[in-house]
């Protein structure tokens, strides 16, 4: 039988398990990144689901500037009779949380999908958060980011 891997080797005391927070928030870790967790109820809407999660994005960002952030993302119901998400769910985490939000965070915990940014993550976050209803075209005074 073959030996244990780190025999003779000393292990530490204590050896952190990096999971999802217990309860939604904004948690501090040991070692310096922030983990974001929110809980998209049955009754949020794919809008009011966007502003809580832009509202924890800001305050995770004011309590802890530049901290790597992590997402973790659960959602309650929005279920099709396939046992799929819904569109708008679906929709909230491709196009709104990975394409457009992604940047800002350092990972995202999605239920379709885990993934680590590939570039630093953006640590300089619009003022406040506009939806455009879809097919729309952005308004140049307010779009972001400013083209140059």
């Amino acid at each position: 039988m073959a030996e244990p891997q780190n025999q003779g080797q000393e292990m530490p005391d204590f050896v952190p398990e990096y999971n999802k927070p217990d309860a939604p928030g904004i948690h501090m870790n040991f070692d310096n990144t922030v983990s974001i967790y929110h809980v998209v109820e049955e009754e949020d809407g794919f809008e009011e689901a966007a502003h809580d999660l832009f509202d924890l994005l800001k305050e995770s960002q004011e309590r802890f500037p530049g901290w790597p952030r992590v997402l973790y993302l659960d959602i309650d119901g929005h279920v099709r009779d396939d046992d799929r998400l819904t569109e708008d769910m679906v929709e909230l985490q491709q196009e709104f949380l990975i394409a457009a939000m992604g940047k800002f965070f350092t990972a995202l915990a999605l239920p379709i999908v885990a993934v680590v940014n590939p570039d630093e993550q953006v640590n300089e976050l619009p003022d406040e958060l506009v939806l455009q209803p879809p097919g729309a075209d952005l308004p140049e005074d307010t779009a972001w980011p400013k083209e140059e």
